[in-house]
């Protein structure tokens, strides 16, 4: 999900772990902890198209970095407030760590369709920008020579809560339609449960509001951990509910497309962006897709039109065996079609995320790749990422989650 959501996530896991005992510290190191798996995004300073595609929510967001990474980050941690910190020794420790998160980044790369010299620049920049944060808050804590008013919880402490500040964040990723990669190295398939939009906020802003209120009250008053745990406990409730929502809309899709005749072989379903009110969804037929919405304020429980999407998969036939087609379809799931426009090149479009509104043109595709022939190969070019009157297109959005 987007930043601030999980920023918040760990922030109150940090304060669930160790708030009792490291206060505000424990919200800051969770926040930062809940940020890291995300920090994979820094590949695209390095990586091409396709690798930044393959490695975002890989193995960052997978249970063996979860139970790696916050071993180092634990002792790291630790060794930041103990009294007699050296700058030489820290720096040593930093060092070690940074070298054994490298190897896992690598190691968790070499599976998949990147070259190995970008997987080498990849694992590089990501360990550089994740380490950053302890060096940055050991700075600080050096600049300020001043005794901690906390005492410093133990390795095994600060571990725990590296782990579940972590860990939380690619099981929350799951809930997406982009999913994760959450068994990484051993497998590349994205856990997705389409049951959440990739921002929410009914999901983040009373939780947010509920982390900052809480984190102005001292570790010993009682309150402070009822505020975290009231926030923890409604965004629970509201996930409990996205996950019964999407049942209920999903057959509201099945009983459609049985009433309208038509026959497909696998079907999805996911919420529009900032809400869990307005669904899309999309069906494979054996020629075209098929693709709805259903908002659940509409006045029946019915979609009354499917757009007719045709596949024409066969146009990268003659690429079938080439990197980016392997990695497209791979990342879409199979939920693609593809265009061929009149210049030669090919637009794909991921049908996963729908469209901007309803459909008009080519140009409606959220997800979209455009693809063209260099000495024999595809290769991925530079899209258009978003429409371009996005004011109207949120209008429009904003209307159809009324229902019709």
């Amino acid at each position: 999900m987007d930043s601030i959501t999980q920023i918040t996530l760990g922030a109150a896991v940090g304060e669930v772990v160790l708030g009792k005992k490291a206060g505000n510290r424990a919200m800051l190191w969770g926040a930062i902890a809940g940020t890291i798996p995300d920090l994979d995004v820094m590949s695209n300073i390095v990586a091409d198209e396709l690798s930044g595609l393959a490695f975002h929510r890989a193995i960052t967001h997978s249970l063996t970095f979860s139970l790696l990474a916050p071993i180092g980050f634990g002792y790291l941690v630790h060794r930041l407030y103990k009294s007699d910190l050296s700058t030489r020794g820290f720096f040593k420790d930093t060092a070690w760590v940074a070298l054994g998160l490298l190897l896992l980044l690598v190691l968790g790369t070499l599976p998949m369709p990147i070259p190995f010299p970008t997987v080498l620049s990849i694992s590089g920049i990501v360990t550089i920008s994740i380490i950053f944060f302890p060096m940055l808050l050991f700075a600080r804590e050096r600049w300020r020579r001043k005794p901690s008013k906390n005492e410093n919880p133990s390795i095994r402490e600060w571990t725990m809560l590296f782990f579940w500040a972590i860990v939380t964040h690619p099981l929350l990723d799951c809930c997406t339609t982009y999913g994760t990669q959450f068994f990484q190295p051993f497998f590349d398939y994205r856990v997705a449960f389409n049951n959440i939009s990739v921002a929410d906020p009914a999901y983040t802003l009373p939780f947010l509001l509920l982390v900052i209120l809480a984190s102005f009250f001292t570790r010993q008053r009682p309150i402070r951990a009822r505020l975290n745990a009231v926030g923890i406990a409604i965004s629970s409730a509201y996930m409990i509910f996205t996950f019964w929502n999407y049942q209920r809309v999903k057959g509201v899709f099945e009983d459609s497309f049985k009433q309208q005749g038509i026959t497909y072989d696998k079907m999805m379903i996911t919420p529009t962006i900032l809400n869990n009110l307005l669904w899309q969804g999309v069906a494979e037929g054996d020629t075209a897709y098929y693709m709805g919405n259903y908002s659940v304020l509409d006045e029946k429980p019915i979609i009354p039109h499917f757009n007719a999407v045709p596949k024409q998969h066969e146009l990268l036939s003659p690429y079938s065996d080439q990197r980016a087609v392997k990695i497209l379809s791979w990342f879409s799931k199979g939920y693609y079609n593809v265009l061929e426009k009149p210049d030669g090149t090919f637009q794909l479009n991921d049908l996963r995320f729908g469209t901007f509104g309803e459909y008009k043109n080519e140009d409606s595709y959220i997800f979209q790749f455009n693809l063209r022939e260099v000495n024999g190969e595809l290769e991925v070019f530079p899209s258009r990422e978003a429409p371009e009157d996005a004011g109207r297109t949120f209008n429009e959005l904003i209307e159809r989650i009324k229902g019709r």
